[in-house]
């Protein structure tokens, strides 16, 4: 469903990613851990083209490597980016309007996100930097899902929200599994790859270690390095 070769990501000089490979299977969720400055979030924008790249992306059967991000967009891929980005002065539904912009379908996916996401419907006409944290971080992710994605990156979905806050989000993200491919980068590597079906770890722009989700939970480094254990 999601594949990717042979990925780099240069800022100036300085190697961002290093040439990694990963695959994402369809209905499966992937996590890419690592610490801080590893290259996660670079990677993630490489692959929507909303940086430079060089390397090959496939996604859905077509190479997007070379995609305009609208393209990527309108292709099935979406992302959900780090610290949210909604529009703060906008209303909930209009965040969601944004989310639809190249789908005719708005009123019929306005109302699945709004049971997808209970806690939105009741704000529908709430600015969206109004919202609480954990609103934000679901308003986020509606928005995304109005595209009609068939792939779905989430960028630290869990950053700066509450335990309980934390718990519905990846249960949500669990339901998503069912009709779309997911890749998870995630600062809570615990979290993740509690979820995952499988995991990489990005060390210093290089992925240095892959395998099962539940073997990596497993995996004495991963938990020294990762997991506080």
């Amino acid at each position: 469903m999601l594949k990717v070769e042979n990925l780099e990501v240069y800022y100036g000089v300085i190697a961002a990613v290093r040439g990694i490979d990963l695959q994402v299977e369809e209905n499966n969720i992937v996590t890419l851990i690592g610490a801080n400055g590893a290259g996660k979030t670079s990677t993630l924008n490489a692959l929507v083209n909303s940086i430079k790249k060089k390397g090959k992306v496939t996604a859905n059967g077509f190479d997007i490597t070379k995609v305009p991000t609208h393209k990527v967009i309108q292709d099935g891929v979406a992302l959900v980016p780090e610290g949210r980005r909604i529009f703060v002065n906008l209303t909930v539904d209009e965040n969601l309007r944004m989310g639809a912009f190249n789908n005719d379908r708005f009123e019929v996916l306005k109302e699945e996100m709004y049971k997808q996401f209970p806690r939105l419907s009741g704000k529908k006409e709430q600015l969206g930097g109004t919202l609480s944290g954990g609103e934000q971080q679901m308003l986020a992710i509606a928005r995304a899902l109005m595209s009609e994605p068939k792939i779905l990156m989430l960028d630290e979905p869990s950053l700066g929200l509450a335990p309980k806050i934390i718990g519905e989000l990846f249960e949500t993200i669990i339901e998503l599994k069912k009709t779309i491919t997911i890749l998870l980068v995630e600062q809570n590597a615990f979290a993740a790859l509690k979820i995952a079906d499988y995991g990489y770890v990005l060390e210093n722009g290089s992925i240095t270690l892959e395998g099962k989700a539940g073997d990596l939970l497993g995996n004495d480094e991963v938990r020294k390095k990762y997991l506080g254990g």
